[in-house]
């Protein structure tokens, strides 16, 4: 059984099971560390009324970094490595398509506010996957950010992140 999964092994072996397994024990890992770092900063001991602010902060991530060194290190030198895909790189890709522009979207809302990286974000969207005419994707996007606008700032009184734009608008 052992020689035949080796033999059935994909040759990019970054995104089999076991690698995503791997990868996610890790970042576990660094999030138990960070919790445990944090419960320390802030007292993680008892004190005369109880418990300080990071005593069950701490413990909970000494218990994510013992489970993570646990499963990363079962996953590495397990019996029963899976080494089947976990994903191809036609489906990645399609992931691919929708996180870059997410990203891309949340770092310009920092920098142009909600409602402008918003319209970008939407036209961006119509124009490559639907391939829409231009003078569709000025309508629609700019119309959803203004109704945005609207709901938010003007109706619910919620102030999100705004741009020059805004700013040159008086808002």
């Amino acid at each position: 059984m052992e020689q035949k999964q080796t033999q059935d092994r994909p040759h990019s072996i970054w995104l089999t099971y076991y690698a995503i397994e791997a990868i996610t024990a890790v970042i576990i890992f660094l999030v138990g560390l960070v919790m445990m770092l944090d419960g320390y900063r802030i007292g993680m001991g008892w004190a005369f009324d109880g418990p300080e602010s990071g005593y069950f902060p701490f413990r909970t991530g000494a218990i994510l970094c013992i489970s993570s060194v646990v499963v990363f290190l079962r996953t590495l030198f397990g019996k029963h490595r899976n080494y089947n895909l976990f994903v191809s790189w036609d489906r990645f890709k399609r992931v691919l398509y929708v996180l870059i522009p997410a990203v891309f979207y949340v770092l310009f809302t920092q920098f142009i506010g909600m409602y402008v990286a918003s319209a970008v974000f939407i036209g961006g969207f119509m124009r490559a996957m639907g391939k829409f005419s231009w003078l569709k994707i000025i309508l629609i996007s700019v119309s959803i950010s203004a109704a945005l606008f609207w709901m938010f700032e003007i109706q619910f009184k919620v102030s999100l992140p705004k741009g020059p734009l805004e700013s040159l608008l008086g808002y």
